[in-house]
């Protein structure tokens, strides 16, 4: 049986689940008590766990990350959210320099199960400070896994699993969809860390993403299927650890390949999956990968230029008839 949730709803009933499971587990950062959360996702926690469970915090990134840090090594499961992963950036000393290492650097004596999450990515006409895309960043970091989705019943199996770890999980989220709707299981599940989702067979060329890109990416798939041309479109789900094995798969069938990514085109995701296809599925390519990223300069704010900015599902039609030798 599955119900119909939208993205917030099915964040909120992993927490909610986990934090009835486990007594261990909490959640803390800013507007999620008394608000019910800056996009409503921790709405009716505190009712239900009250304040020592559901706990606001200052506007002071570094420190509560610290403290979550701190609880995790001494044995809690915390779950902090970040009102963007923008204003993360001031903490990123605790995520970088302790949480990722806290394993390593204590040859296995403590661990540090803790959940970083909150929106990523463009939400519109929010400018340049408040609309980066961070999954590389948190991506690059050896002691961090990092999950990016957008679909409900994906994003509520991974978080789940998320709390769950013993290792510290940097979860990526849009702040435009959390309205988003999707069919999510009435029983409870888990959804494998490190596991990309076939979400469209195809014969002819592989379509590579994540996070709110799938959107565009399966209305380009329907567009190019309206032109006889069959693509398979891979959702990534987490960045690291990232399922080659699939993407591999993929294009060993197709020959093709264009990765979708929202972030800027430098030493990225999209980067990196270029790289690892190109050296373990050479002799498959019938055409050079291909990109298809955000414009390499901080968002603007005219909504005219966002369009511009970022991608859509008109640029990964073109891109996907460029790698098939087709005039776009």
């Amino acid at each position: 049986m599955a119900k119909t949730l939208a993205l917030r709803d099915a964040l909120n009933e992993a927490m909610s689940e986990e934090m009835r499971r486990d007594e261990n587990v909490f959640l803390m950062g800013e507007e999620v008590a008394e608000y019910n959360g800056a996009y409503k996702v921790s709405k009716g926690m505190l009712d239900e766990f009250g304040p020592k469970r559901v706990i606001d915090t200052p506007i002071a990134e570094l420190g509560f990350a610290g403290i979550g840090v701190g609880a995790a090594m001494n044995g809690l499961r915390p779950i902090v959210e970040f009102m963007t992963w923008n204003f993360a950036v001031l903490a990123f000393d605790q995520i970088v320099n302790n949480a990722a290492k806290t394993l390593s650097q204590s040859a296995g004596q403590f661990k540090c199960p803790i959940v970083f999450r909150g929106p990523s990515g463009s939400a519109g006409q929010l400018a340049q400070q408040h609309s980066q895309t961070f999954e590389s960043w948190m991506a690059n970091v050896p002691g961090l896994k990092v999950i990016s989705c957008v679909d409900p019943a994906d994003a509520k199996g991974l978080l789940k699993s998320a709390i769950r770890d013993n290792d510290p999980v940097c979860m990526m989220e849009s702040e435009m969809l959390y309205g988003y709707e999707g069919e999510v299981p009435e029983e409870e599940y888990l959804i494998p860390i490190g596991k990309a989702r076939v979400h469209r067979e195809g014969s002819d060329i592989t379509l590579v993403t994540f996070n709110k890109m799938l959107l565009p990416t399966l209305e380009a798939a329907k567009a190019l299927e309206g032109e006889g041309i069959s693509a398979e479109v891979i959702d990534l789900r987490t960045i690291r650890p990232l399922d080659h094995a699939t993407i591999v798969e993929s294009v060993k069938k197709t020959n093709r390949l264009v990765v979708i990514d929202e972030s800027w085109p430098f030493a990225g995701v999209s980067a990196e999956i270029a790289y690892e296809i190109q050296k373990y599925a050479f002799d498959y390519l019938d055409a050079p990968v291909t990109r298809v990223n955000a414009a390499d300069t901080s968002l603007p704010y005219a909504p005219t230029l966002v369009e511009a900015y970022l991608p859509n599902a008109d640029k990964i039609v073109k891109a996907a008839k460029e790698v098939l030798y087709i005039n776009a």
